[in-house]
């Protein structure tokens, strides 16, 4: 009978061919002190570098590392559910590829996980990144709390400890569009956050644009609230209600001998900001209706191409 793991580590990796072999050096030096019974899943998501090379060549030095490389580029929500849908551990922990969260920290998630919390995420104390990226981070956070109704924390990332049931709750859930911090509070579960030291990134700039990030925002919105297409309908009925005491100030000052026609601007400039209105309130549902689209489809959510040691 095949033993069951105890821990599984899953890491997307994109375009960190100069980081793969520290971060697996640095894995397995703590998961080690831990535990023998572990696996390391290193998902590559298409990156066009020489990252798959580099983690086939950790493969073969270590039976316990895994490698699962993408047909194409799926994003790093689709690359972390490809790890965690092969993972087998008890406890299973997702972390960037970057360093910046420390395999060195794992053991504070894991201690937590034993306490019996099915999800453990780690709180990056201090961040390491600059003001701009900082600034981006507030406004996306802000923005994805207000319009999903949710409570948005930044200092948490992808840094988390899910024990196996809570895996299996995530997998249970088909939504096309993935974003973890959401996922977890979607499923329930004893959840908790722990402070951990964050990093200075070992190379080169994260690979998670602005429009990356707007993207993200967008498709998490869509997917897990409707609050957009109530603020439209919000919109609608205010305008409505000016349209109706515009008319009824007009009609007052046609009968008080007060009302002049000074030209078509002001009709004009009236009609093109109902029109944006209307035009804008259309493209919001067509953004929903085109979710729709996606889901009714079924299409998987990524395709992997190969699989090394898995």
């Amino acid at each position: 009978m095949t033993e069951e793991i105890e821990i599984s580590i899953v890491s997307p990796v994109y375009r960190a061919e100069n980081l793969v072999d520290k971060l697996v050096e640095r894995m397995v030096a703590s998961v080690s002190q831990i535990t023998d019974n572990y696996e390391i899943i290193l998902v590559e998501d298409c990156g066009f570098d020489h990252s798959w090379k580099k983690i086939i060549d950790n493969c073969n030095k270590n039976p316990k590392v895994k490698g699962v490389k993408l047909s194409r580029n799926y994003g790093q929500q689709h690359a972390i559910q490809a790890g965690l849908d092969v993972s087998k551990g008890k406890y299973v922990i997702t972390m960037d590829c970057d360093l910046q969260d420390q395999p060195e920290e794992i053991y504070k998630l894991l201690n937590k996980a034993k306490e019996g919390f099915e999800i453990v995420v780690a709180s990056r104390k201090n961040r390491q990144d600059d003001f701009i990226k900082k600034m981006l981070s507030r406004i996306f956070y802000n923005v994805l709390g207000y319009l999903t109704e949710t409570k948005q924390d930044r200092t948490v990332a992808n840094f988390v400890c899910y024990h196996r049931k809570a895996v299996n709750a995530m997998a249970l859930v088909k939504d096309h569009n993935r974003y973890y911090p959401m996922l977890q509070q979607l499923i329930g579960f004893n959840y908790i956050k722990v402070e951990i030291e964050h990093a200075e990134r070992e190379d080169g700039k994260s690979s998670y644009s602005f429009n990356k990030r707007l993207r993200l925002a967008i498709n998490t919105i869509l997917t897990f609230s409707d609050k957009p297409l109530r603020l439209a309908v919000k919109f609608g009925v205010l305008l409505s209600l000016f349209s109706v005491v515009s008319a009824v100030l007009l009609v007052i000052m046609y009968f008080l001998g007060d009302y002049r026609t000074d030209g078509w601007a002001s009709l004009a400039l009236l009609l093109s900001f109902f029109s944006g209105a209307i035009i804008s309130v259309l493209g919001m549902v067509g953004l929903y209706v085109g979710r729709i689209f996606e889901s009714v489809k079924q299409r998987p959510t990524y395709i992997v191409n190969e699989k090394v040691n898995s």
